[in-house]
């Protein structure tokens, strides 16, 4: 297993991480996973036997029943090196203060994870969805007073937008407070939209990069062909919606080729989109969940797996996206300068047609 810093901190981070969605099964959860506190321990002791270092949750996994699992597995004197992160920003009760980014509502729920999870340190808390009604300044002096009182070690944010980050970042500048170290977002072959300023944004400002649902879903596993009904068991089948596939015959052109690569390799195509996503550019972690042993296994035997230039290169191929207003203009005309985070995104389509 490689470990890799996260973002600016110090903090060296497995490249996979263990995701606990599937723990509880309460309310909208359950088309993802309801496993219980005997079933969850086995897969956490198979993750950290492979070297996983950080498990990620959130308050509103299972109404907080997610949490309290883990709890029940890693409260109280802590495994050796094991990191934990989990989020809060969405409803945990009726009240108008029981969701959102405001100080009230922050505290509260980081008070509420730590006694759920058992534990007096969280490693890196992070607010979960953007909150257009607080005030910037009051969610990041909270979660500066997070971690002066000793309650959280690092924070960061998950499906933000570039301008966003930014903005938060310069509120954290201005007011002395300590600033984001990563971002969790969404990003697969499928789905390259985190390239036009996430990736960018991480590599300029140095924030490390967590990635959610890697495989879409389940979607570029390898169970999911063309023209074939959707696999029973899964959470298509359940009638799961993330994420929006807007062009399903490049969905379907995208899966051959990881198919084909990987019975090339003698490995799933799980394996071979999750290799190709642990070494793109900024990316320091991906976060891998399932409800069997047969799917953690698969999953992180992609940590060992080196894809090589020709695999890579069909891959970036096959699932390029168009290239966005302003990106191609600055393609046509900028070009002679540009920096890192401009080439994470431009670099690729400065030798190909209009597009």
């Amino acid at each position: 297993m490689e470990y890799r810093l996260l973002g600016r901190s110090g903090l060296k981070v497995s490249t996979i991480t263990m995701g606990t969605m599937t723990f509880g099964g309460v309310g909208w959860a359950k088309t993802v996973g309801d496993l219980g506190v005997k079933e969850a321990r086995r897969l956490v002791d198979l993750c950290i036997d492979a070297g996983v270092n950080l498990i990620d949750t959130a308050d509103a996994y299972s109404d907080g029943l997610c949490e309290e699992i883990l709890g029940e597995i890693l409260g109280g004197p802590r495994k050796k090196g094991m990191l934990i992160a989990t989020k809060a920003r969405f409803p945990m009760g009726d009240g108008p203060n029981d969701r959102g980014l405001s100080r009230q509502h922050l505290i509260a729920a980081c008070e509420a994870s730590l006694e759920r999870i058992k534990t007096d340190v969280i490693d890196l808390y992070q607010v979960h969805e953007w909150d257009g009604l607080t005030p910037l300044g009051e969610t990041m002096e909270a979660l500066d007073t997070l971690v002066r009182q000793g309650k959280v070690r690092y924070f960061g944010c998950s499906n933000f937008s570039g301008w966003h980050i930014m903005k938060a970042l310069g509120v954290s500048e201005r007011g002395h407070y300590q600033r984001f170290v990563s971002q969790q977002i969404h990003y697969t072959l499928e789905s390259r939209d985190a390239e036009n300023e996430l990736i960018p944004v991480s590599i300029d400002q140095g924030l490390g990069i967590l990635v959610w649902s890697p495989i879409a879903g389940g979607l570029l596993s390898g169970k999911h062909r063309r023209s074939q009904a959707t696999p029973q068991g899964t959470r298509q089948f359940a009638g799961w919606t993330e994420p929006p596939i807007r062009d399903e015959n490049r969905l379907w052109n995208i899966v051959d080729t990881l198919v084909d690569i990987a019975e090339g390799r003698g490995v799933s195509a799980a394996q071979v989109a999750l290799a190709w996503l642990i070494g793109r550019k900024g990316v320091t972690s991906v976060i891998i969940g399932g409800r069997t042993e047969e799917q953690f296994r698969d999953n992180l035997a992609s940590a060992e797996l080196k894809l090589t230039k020709e695999e890579r290169t069909k891959l970036d191929e096959i699932s390029q996206p168009w290239l966005q207003y302003p990106y191609w203009h600055q393609r046509n005309t900028a070009n002679d300068r540009l920096s890192e985070a401009d080439l994470s995104l431009i670099g690729p389509y400065l030798n190909t047609p209009e597009n």
